[in-house]
């Protein structure tokens, strides 16, 4: 007999395995996924309730870590998923039931549904940003033109972009709000010969504005990508939802001013759960208003509202975002988060951001915002490879 670990931290190891024993592919990706190491924490569980957990966990063995009104329950996927079947457990664990069910990471999204057409998410999806603001952080006042946008635009689509970001209004730390008709006379003449040239590209338009974002769609763009999550304006999720159009949800606080400085950057103990509990009431809202699940996607806002600390924290603990359902989408590209942990300055932060961007695809990202795309896609056509994604 012979005994030899497996590497836990991705689903291939076990595939491989079980592929080369004769299983079929469905069954193997089934097994391999079911078998990745879940934890979850159970908060404010009443006494009764843990000494009902503790017994039933006698029957599935999983790890079970337990004080005064908490529980951590680790195993793998599988076996909690025992915890989120209310029809086998006690009468006395069912708020057990949700509470796990809520928390457990959702099955691999397939696709992102825009107004133009889905973006499949089989491999790592690439948005190639541009910045039509004279003020942002990194690349203001590089496109002063409509013929420099498209320019532009050739260039990120030929090194790695899958689809386009338009932005006219800047979030960096003490920008002044643009008015709406200064941003719609930056960002519309753009969209229409985006749109022109490229019939069939998917083009998201950042912006807080709902009259921005409803002269956008009307006008070809297929997403909106809201950094405020609909705060700001709440007629958004509305304009979104007739439009059928695509939904990217970026958790902040504060407004287009301040939401990118620490002025809103305390999160108490628990900075991960608390950013988690506030994107979900955004899902909730944009569900609210009539948009479709298989139209959202959800960024965590690395950079916004967070200390450099802060971020890199953020994106350690991406797959907490995962229990959402919904696919994530990160943007660290050049960020002051990324300045901290490298000494570069903004305009050397390339490498890092792929490198991020690589680090959150090992979480669970699969669409990723950046300024270089060539450094970024390079980073994860590596990363897919090895994961055997693309």
């Amino acid at each position: 007999m012979i005994g030899r670990p497996l590497a836990a931290h991705s689903p291939r190891a076990v595939r491989e395995v079980l592929l080369r024993y004769g299983w079929d592919e469905i069954r193997a990706d089934a097994a391999a996924t079911s078998v990745e190491a879940v934890v979850i924490l159970l908060e404010s569980v009443p006494e009764a309730t843990i000494e009902a957990l503790v017994g039933f966990n006698r029957q599935l063995g999983i790890d079970l870590l337990t004080g005064e009104g908490w529980v951590l329950l680790a195993g793998s996927r599988s076996r909690l998923a025992a915890f989120a079947r209310p029809w086998v457990l006690p009468p006395d664990l069912l708020d057990v039931a949700m509470a796990v069910g809520l928390a457990l990471p959702g099955e691999r999204i397939g696709q992102w549904q825009t107004a133009r057409s889905a973006l499949s998410l089989d491999q790592p999806r690439i948005a190639g940003i541009i910045n039509l603001t004279p003020d942002s952080f990194s690349d203001g006042g590089n496109l002063a033109s409509v013929d420099e946008a498209l320019v532009y635009a050739d260039h990120l689509l030929a090194t790695g972009a899958d689809f386009l970001d338009v932005g006219g209004e800047s979030t960096r730390p003490g920008a002044s709000p643009v008015a709406a008709a200064e941003e719609l006379h930056r960002v519309i003449p753009v969209v229409e010969a985006l749109v022109r040239e490229y019939p069939s590209l998917i083009i998201s338009v950042d912006t807080v504005k709902s009259e921005v974002a409803r002269a956008a769609l009307s006008v070809g763009a297929a997403a909106i990508n809201d950094v405020s999550a609909f705060r700001l304006d709440r007629s958004m999720g509305r304009v979104v939802a007739e439009g059928k159009a695509g939904a990217i949800l970026m958790h902040s606080r504060g407004g287009v001013g301040d939401m990118a400085s620490l002025d809103h950057a305390n999160y108490g103990a628990d900075l991960l759960g608390t950013v988690l509990h506030e994107l979900r009431d955004s899902l909730e809202q944009a569900l609210s208003s009539g948009i479709l699940p298989d139209a959202i996607v959800i960024d965590p806002g690395m950079g916004f509202s967070k200390s450099a600390e802060q971020s890199l924290a953020v994106l350690d603990g991406l797959s907490v975002f995962s229990s959402l359902n919904r696919p994530i989408l990160v943007g660290p590209s050049r960020k002051r988060f990324l300045g901290a942990a490298t000494g570069a300055p903004v305009d050397d932060r390339d490498r890092a951001t792929a490198v991020a961007c690589v680090m959150a695809y090992e979480r669970g990202a699969r669409l990723f915002r950046v300024h270089n795309t060539a450094f970024t896609r390079e980073a994860l056509r590596l990363a897919a490879v090895v994961r055997q994604e693309t």
